[in-house]
């Protein structure tokens, strides 16, 4: 069960980061759910160094901090997907 959330998380948050991020992004479904799920792993770890991983009620800063690393992730991936397919834009 915890593969199917971790999926699950990968796409809700590689959907929005994609959303959040400017211009349109090239990279595929498949590998938006791999770098939202690499955004929420890299968010955890930030929120267990700084010690905001296990906090009463909701974990909001916890869901901010996978949110950023999942943002920086696609942001990142989207750029290197981009050169690697030979298909980045100008501007």
């Amino acid at each position: 069960m915890g593969w199917l959330w971790a999926i699950i998380v990968g796409l809700v948050l590689g959907l929005i980061a994609k959303a959040i991020l400017p211009g349109k992004q090239q990279i595929p479904l498949w590998l938006t759910v791999i770098f939202g799920m690499i955004g929420s792993v890299l968010g955890n770890a930030v929120a267990t160094w700084i010690g905001v991983n296990d906090t009463k009620g909701i974990d909001w800063t916890r869901h901010v901090l996978q949110l950023i690393g999942a943002v920086v992730v696609v942001g990142v991936g989207d750029m290197i997907w981009a050169s690697l397919r030979g298909t980045r834009q100008r501007t």
